[in-house]
């Protein structure tokens, strides 16, 4: 039989499982809150954060005489075992809460003091020796605590993010040199224009995602900026005097991170603007994401009877029905992931303009939302590069037979021939099927050899085209 411990809080008696790092705070947040079933485990990211905020609150602590140097030792080392992975599943509150982070807060408070209770000698729950409220959370509150994690958090996960960006960048700029003297016809609204390269294709969709990875990296200076010390509205109410800047100085040195207070307190403690430019950024790097899926789908169409002009790795059998179909699978499943990241955005805009007064209440949905955008946006990131961009070949002959056919190309020749009459050829060459050099020469508006000229497939790309 399970064994149990029995703590208290104000609201009175509670049994604990006598096994559990997390007390009486943690017991009732997991009465109360079972939305989503999704456990603060779920965002390692935010547990190793909140670990490393109280450890260098300890360390603070310790250095103004706050904290007990035997207990602030203790509170360290169990915080730096939190950060080393250890002991997550003893954070298993809702990711969905009331309080704005004040479970959280909780949760880690008191697994940090049982941590710190037992490295000490005494049993889980003996709070009149390391106490979650009074020495693991001194000098601090959920409102500076939480939002501070939160950003640091953000943050860690915006660096990976860019980890897999910039490799998913660099395959589709391969990809572009590869096809650079593949000739194809481009397209607008769906309709035939003037020809292009395959690779000058491929080398936009890696310009593209390397212009987002840009604006990711412009936000983390902004995350950088927190209230630690600003407790319940940024008055400062309960600190010592000299601990703001401490904690934020360890906290620096802890993460590596030139890490900068706010400007205001009490601004920054109810204001949630950084999360919502985080989310309009992580939005645009879906929609664009997502319309390079859309644009790889539409080109591997068919293959018989779609445009066909390139072949995607086949991933797996497309069909329970129809024997030998092949779906573009990954492109699909990347799609998703971005739409998924902009009604996340939607639901964080909503969080953020609902936030009364000094606090907003829901930055625990916005930092739900936003660590599970930026790993999903990850993880489709590997996924699109190693299973589906690596491994995309060129149909160059059915594409070098439509750029010769093609009657976009008499756009190359309204410098010379004027827009009236290089549109009547285009219609002709479209009615008869004849060749558009041959029906300029036969009206006489160009002689045959230069209207080859300025046809020919190296002039129609703006010259030599290296690279895509």
């Amino acid at each position: 039989m399970t064994a149990f411990r029995t703590e208290c809080d104000s609201l009175g008696a509670l049994c604990v499982p006598a096994d559990a790092y997390w007390g009486v705070h943690t017991a009732r947040a997991l009465e109360n809150f079972q939305a989503s079933g999704i456990p603060l485990a779920a965002h390692p990211d935010l547990v190793r954060a909140l670990a490393t905020v109280k450890r260098a609150a300890a360390r603070a602590n310790r250095e103004i005489g706050a904290l007990d140097p035997e207990i602030a030792q203790a509170v360290e080392a169990a915080c730096q075992a939190i950060e080393a992975g250890g002991h997550h599943e003893q954070f298993p509150v809702d990711v969905i809460q009331g309080g704005a982070g004040t479970s959280t807060n909780m949760n880690a408070n008191e697994v940090i003091a049982n941590l710190a209770l037992e490295r000490l000698g005494f049993e889980r729950g003996r709070y009149d020796q390391v106490s979650p409220l009074d020495h693991v959370n001194r000098c601090q509150s959920t409102n500076d605590v939480y939002p501070t994690a939160l950003r640091l958090a953000v943050s860690s996960a915006l660096t990976g993010l860019l980890t897999e960006l910039g490799p998913l960048t660099e395959a589709f700029a391969a990809k572009g040199a590869e096809f650079a003297h593949v000739v194809k016809v481009g397209r607008t609204q769906l309709q035939d224009a003037v020809p292009m390269t395959l690779g000058q294709e491929f080398t936009a969709f890696g310009v593209t995602l390397a212009e987002d990875m840009a604006r990711i990296r412009e936000t983390l200076p902004l995350l950088h900026e927190i209230s630690l010390g600003a407790t319940a509205i940024g008055t400062g109410i309960t600190t010592e005097p000299g601990y703001a800047e401490a904690v934020i100085r360890h906290l620096a040195a802890f993460t590596g991170l030139d890490l900068k207070p706010a400007f205001d307190l009490v601004e920054a403690t109810s204001d949630t603007g950084v999360f919502l430019l985080v989310s309009g950024v992580l939005k645009r790097l879906a929609v664009k994401l997502s319309k390079i899926c859309n644009d790889l789908r539409l080109l591997a169409s068919g293959p018989q009877n779609g445009l066909g002009e390139i072949n995607l790795p086949p991933r797996q059998a497309g069909s329970s029905i129809m024997p030998g179909k092949v779906n573009p699978v990954i492109p699909e499943m990347v799609n998703q992931i971005c739409y998924a990241v902009a009604g996340a955005d939607v639901s964080i805009t909503m969080a953020a303009e609902n936030g009364q007064l000094q606090l907003n209440a829901f930055e625990p949905l916005m930092g739900h939302l936003l660590l599970t955008s930026v790993r999903w946006l990850t993880r489709g990131c590997t996924a699109l590069r190693t299973h589906c961009v690596v491994g995309i070949t060129a149909h160059e002959e059915h594409l070098a037979r439509q750029a010769a056919r093609s009657v976009g190309s008499v756009t190359a020749l309204t410098p010379y021939i004027g827009y009236a009459a290089a549109a009547r050829i285009a219609k002709q060459a479209l009615e008869t099927g004849s060749n558009v050099a041959d029906l300029v020469a036969q009206a006489g508006l160009l002689d045959q050899a230069k209207a080859q000229k300025l046809l020919a497939p190296v002039s129609l790309n703006g010259s030599a085209v290296t690279g895509g």
